[in-house]
């Protein structure tokens, strides 16, 4: 039972959607520590500078003895949008990659007329033809 079971997991871990969702949460860990160092040591300064020179991170209200840090609230929301705004296009971005994919792969060909239906075709055209001759002789 237990090998049986070990032989399962083997191979639902093994199966590329597994693996790819590993490394998609792999990277995504460390493309949020770069969007963390972005907002804490670039955005956040400036958004500071145009506050009037206020430290952002550590704005804070105290309130008895609990310290609310909304500060550090704003910096997670703005972390937040930024990789919200990078998911955005990067998605657009393969969309359209896999739009274009498409658009290169061609219709398949209409397969070649038999002998048969080259020959219906040729009677019908000759079928319109005579008609209105007959018609115009009555």
């Amino acid at each position: 039972m237990l090998k049986k079971s070990l032989q399962e997991f083997k191979a639902f871990i093994a199966r590329g959607n597994v693996m790819d969702l590993a490394v998609g949460v792999i990277v995504g860990g460390a493309f949020s520590s770069i969007v963390t160092s972005l907002v804490n040591n670039i955005l956040t300064p400036i958004i500071g500078l145009l506050l009037g020179g206020k430290d952002f991170s550590n704005l804070a209200i105290t309130f008895r003895d609990t310290r609310i840090e909304y500060g550090a609230f704003i910096q997670s929301v703005i972390d937040f949008l930024i990789i919200a705004f990078c998911i955005f296009i990067i998605v657009k971005v393969v969309n359209k990659l896999m739009h274009l994919k498409k658009k290169e792969e061609k219709a398949p060909a209409a397969p070649a007329k038999t002998q048969e239906v080259l020959l219906l075709e040729e009677i019908r055209d000759l079928l319109k033809e005579t008609k209105p001759k007959a018609k115009a002789k009555k």
